[in-house]
């Protein structure tokens, strides 16, 4: 089993920057990380994603230019730098492992293990 505990969601307002880091309790010989996000009513989006070795990332059309994604592996913790936020970025952001592919991938039903979910809240 895997722990993933996420932190750093709150409320900001349009235009500032929030960090989310997700601690992982284990890790596996390959693996991706990635961060998903799911507001009221809609479906879980990919938001980022990275390889176990953290040298490729993946971005959600929406928020590249303005989201960083990046782990420490001594620490098996992944983090998403969020710039620039805006409002539609509100929504409770998961952190998800995924122990079978060293590619992270954009569909969240390809992730085993989940944190609890960390809350984002942009106002105008």
């Amino acid at each position: 089993q895997v722990q993933l505990v996420e932190s750093g969601g709150g409320l900001v307002q349009a235009g500032g920057s929030l960090r989310l880091s997700c601690s992982a309790s284990r890790t596996f010989a390959f693996y991706t990380m990635a961060w998903f996000r799911q507001a009221p009513g809609k479906e879980r989006d990919f938001v980022a994603g990275i390889t176990w070795r953290g040298d490729r990332t993946y971005y959600g059309d929406s928020v590249k230019g303005r989201f960083t994604i990046s782990t420490d592996s001594a620490k098996n913790t992944v983090y998403l730098q969020m710039n620039s936020l805006k409002p539609e970025d509100t929504a409770v952001y998961y952190c998800a492992l995924d122990p079978r592919t060293s590619i992270p991938t954009t569909f969240h039903g390809d992730y085993d293990y989940w944190g609890q979910g960390t809350q984002v809240t942009v106002s105008p």
